[in-house]
């Protein structure tokens, strides 16, 4: 999320150069770098449908106008909801919303969410919850 919310005021750096960067100014030991790896592909490969599918789901707020951090929240959950299935869509948003309430505004998580549950709905990974086995 850092990486992306960095990459976002540096328009011509590519987002993995950008995570490798931030990782080398802030190591951690709890980062899966595969799974790292696959999420960081999947949005440069997405990035332009995730946004537009941004737009649809919160027609209201252009993206200029989306906080940068709620912005950055978005495009990682999206990208996980909608590329990444080592990943369930719940666990992402659960995970985005914890996050837009630490680094968000007060109204950051609610947006988050709101977004997120629009887009998981219309995905083809939505599942009912009377719809489980």
């Amino acid at each position: 999320m850092q990486a992306l919310y960095a990459s976002s005021f540096r328009t011509n750096a590519k987002l993995a150069e950008v995570f490798k960067k931030d990782l080398k100014n802030h190591p951690t030991e709890n980062i899966d770098f595969d799974l790292t790896e696959k999420i960081i592909n999947q949005y440069e490969k997405n990035k332009k449908n995730i946004d537009k599918i941004i737009v649809i789901a919160a027609p209201e707020w252009p993206l200029n106008k989306i906080n940068p951090i709620d912005l950055a929240v978005l495009r990682l959950s999206i990208t996980e909801i909608l590329y990444i299935e080592e990943v369930p869509p719940k666990v992402a948003i659960d995970e985005a919303v914890e996050i837009a309430k630490q680094f968000g505004n007060e109204n950051s998580h609610r947006f988050v969410n709101g977004v997120l549950g629009t887009i998981y709905r219309q995905s083809p990974r939505y599942e009912k919850e009377n719809d489980k086995k």
